[in-house]
């Protein structure tokens, strides 16, 4: 078990005042059973009118709030402290064929039901041919699923350069095939696109990854950030299931360096913050900084 403080803070700074701002910011942790999480605290500047603490409908915890003060910078600030642990696996859900785990076709699995939606494409994780083929390569027949994803893993990771000018929030899967590079977003887009286009029924996953400094250096505060991968379900004899989460920014499965917010289709369902803002402002930066410190 590793303990982590998570300072998360985002700042808009806009060039005339804002009179008006709607939110949700998804940045409280998850209670998970590989995931304990206290002392959480969400501060918002201006102060606002309304603050309220939400679950939404894929269990994640959002904080709701409205500024009515006019303003110019608004700071959506959170910590709190997480004790984790690396998550367990079956190996016989691990062995499963990959074929067998796939709800829409296998409605009868147990817990089927429940992940079906995370089969289908969404916006950000379009089910293109391309990206159909790319996954075919991984996706043997009988293969074990658990080796199926992590061979799809370590092949985004070698095929796809991480780069942060590549691609945009909105980039779409042919964009991210055509850079062949993006972001830890991206990564985790196409690899939803590539297992779900077969059936499987994948999650993508938003939170933050704990950062070791170089031998010899002190830690640099703030110099995390927020960061994504994605979960494929694994059908199980009885229950819900077994999700495997995958990383193919670092190619790894998820471990105890990694800090779990939310979860959703893709990342439109989960972004740390987003909103409507009532405003006459041209213009407008965004500064995030993030800080994953080991207690």
């Amino acid at each position: 078990m590793t303990a982590y403080r998570v300072s998360h803070s985002t700042v808009y700074t806009y060039d005339e005042r804002v009179t008006d701002s709607y939110g949700f910011a998804y940045v409280t942790p998850r209670d998970l059973p590989w995931q304990d999480v206290d002392e959480v605290e969400v501060t918002i500047t201006p102060e606002p009118s309304d603050l309220a603490t939400e679950v939404d409908a894929h269990g994640n915890v959002a904080t709701y709030f409205q500024v009515t003060e006019a303003h110019k910078v608004l700071e959506v600030h959170a910590v709190s402290r997480v004790e984790t642990r690396a998550p367990q696996h079956s190996e016989a859900a691990l062995a499963t064929p990959w074929e067998q785990a796939r709800p829409l076709l296998l409605p009868d699995l147990p817990g089927a039901w429940a992940v079906s939606d995370l089969a289908l494409a969404s916006g950000l994780a379009e089910h293109t041919a391309e990206a159909k083929e790319y996954a075919a390569a991984s996706l043997l027949p009988g293969r074990p699923i658990g080796e199926a994803v992590t061979d799809l893993n370590r092949r985004i990771h070698a095929d796809f350069a991480y780069d942060p000018t590549a691609t945009t929030v909105t980039s779409t899967i042919d964009d991210i095939f055509a850079e062949r590079a993006g972001v830890c977003q991206d990564f985790a887009h196409l690899t939803l696109a590539c297992l779900r286009s077969h059936g499987l029924a994948v999650r993508y996953v938003s939170g933050y990854l704990a950062t070791d400094p170089p031998p010899g250096k002190e830690r640099i505060v703030g110099a995390d950030a927020s960061h994504a991968w994605l979960a494929v379900w694994l059908p199980t004899a009885e229950g819900p299931g077994e999700w495997l989460a995958v990383d193919p920014t670092n190619d790894q499965w998820v471990g105890e360096r990694y800090v779990t917010v939310a979860w959703g289709r893709d990342y439109a369902d989960v972004p740390p913050v987003k909103g409507v803002i009532f405003t006459d402002a041209k213009r407008s930066t965004l500064r995030v900084e993030v800080d994953v410190a080991p207690l």
